[in-house]
């Protein structure tokens, strides 16, 4: 029989929370505008979506959701005084973002959620061309990735994405880079996550050619659309949108946001080439959580995965190899709907806090701390943490459930959901 492993942290318990580092926070953000370019601005309406980490420099992506986005990309010094609300920056420079003052020439960068930076120091922007996401989608550019080199901030590659992979609706929010195939750099295989359309996009940079896949795994669960944050309560249908990748699994993880389940897929077939007319993708159940979340993000010393589960305002590990679980923190101020998580080789997670369910439901309390750029330093802390999480008897559960690693058969799995 299936058991369903949840986890519930005391309540006004704040578990691990000297373990998070407030590298900034800001009420509303706030942009270095040149003349010309802050007549629109709209701070209620600008909330990050995706953060990347370099050396030097921490770059944030703010999407079009709304009427009144500043640089839909910025940047921002990592060695910024803890907890302070540094303005942003445009990245690369301002004369890429028209679309703030409503020129879209689609000459630049329109709507960016997330980026990734590669081997070659170079960042990898996705840009999903659209407008006004939320409110009155309009999609005036097409979607495309812009490559640039950090060195010199030079824009050295743009890749238009083809007609035959993008859909009416799409919108493209996510994108992982998988060097370990034919390559690195130019020669990377992409994944990215059409979360509108439900899809998964991938791109061959060594051939120059893209192809789509569609599972049901990729659809929103009616079963959790709605989610409860800190007392609040809202409902949200978006499909496909955390994705993270395991070069040594040669696996693909991704989860819709209206789900409880994360899911697998082989790398191998998702590189193999476009898929025929009736295939279907050998997907698998990876595990089940507390709740839905969206973040994702892969430790590539250990295959060890990261996860927000939103209920929780906590961030989980999963080790994809030992089954191994752990609770990182858990903080119902500062860890409400993480957008998105990082790894990166320094042996740290960095966290994006966004509150975004109060500006979707435009709540937004310009008086109080909205956004939250958080570092959680990797160490042993983890496992003495994971014995403090109880349920309401007092015994310890945890925050993930592994299921055997079984192929889908999505017509049975989600029949119930969509032929009700």
């Amino acid at each position: 029989m299936e058991l369903m492993l949840l986890f519930a942290i005391v309540a006004g318990c704040i578990i691990g929370s000297s373990s998070l580092e407030i590298l900034n926070q800001w009420n509303l953000i706030t942009f270095d505008f040149p003349p010309g370019y802050s007549a629109n601005y709209r701070p209620e309406n600008n909330v990050f979506t995706g953060v990347e980490v370099s050396e030097d420099r921490i770059f944030l992506s703010t999407p079009r959701l709304r009427a009144g986005v500043g640089a839909t990309l910025a940047v921002i010094p990592r060695n910024t005084p803890k907890g302070s609300s540094p303005t942003l920056t445009a990245y690369p420079d301002w004369s890429f973002h028209d679309a703030a003052t409503g020129n879209f020439t689609c000459n630049g960068l329109t709507s960016v959620y997330r980026t990734k930076i590669d081997s070659c120091n170079r960042l990898w922007v996705l840009d999903a061309g659209t407008e006004t996401s939320i409110d009155n989608y309009m999609r005036p550019c097409d979607p495309k990735i812009l490559i640039f080199d950090l060195r010199n901030d030079q824009l050295v590659r743009t890749i238009v994405l083809p007609q035959d992979v993008v859909r009416p609706a799409s919108i493209f929010t996510n994108i992982v880079l998988d060097e370990s195939i034919q390559g690195n750099c130019d020669a990377s295989f992409v994944y990215m996550t059409d979360t509108i359309a439900y899809g998964l996009v991938v791109y061959d940079g060594l051939n120059d050619r893209a192809w789509r896949f569609q599972d049901p795994t990729m659809f929103p669960n009616p079963d959790n659309s709605q989610f409860e944050i800190v007392g609040e309560r809202f409902s949200f249908m978006d499909g496909i949108i955390g994705l993270t990748h395991s070069p040594q699994l040669a696996t693909v993880f991704y989860q819709p946001l209206a789900s409880d389940r994360i899911f697998s897929v082989p790398t191998s077939v998702l590189t193999a080439g476009p898929p025929g007319e009736f295939d279907q993708l050998p997907v698998s159940l990876a595990g089940r959580k507390s709740s839905q979340g969206l973040g994702l993000s892969m430790n590539l010393n250990d295959n060890t995965m990261y996860f927000s589960p939103f209920s929780e305002t906590s961030i989980a590990a999963w080790n994809a190899a030992t089954n191994q679980q752990e609770l990182l923190a858990s903080d119902p101020v500062n860890l409400q709907f993480v957008a998105d998580l990082r790894w990166k080789r320094e042996n740290a997670l960095y966290a994006l806090s966004t509150r975004f369910h109060r500006f979707y439901m435009r709540a937004i309390n310009p008086a109080e701390i909205n956004l939250r750029l958080i570092r959680i330093p990797l160490n042993s802390q983890q496992e003495l943490l994971q014995s403090q999480v109880t349920n309401s008897n007092g015994n310890s559960i945890a925050p993930w459930q592994q299921i055997p690693a079984t192929v889908v058969n999505p017509l049975q799995q989600y029949r119930e959901f969509y032929y009700k």
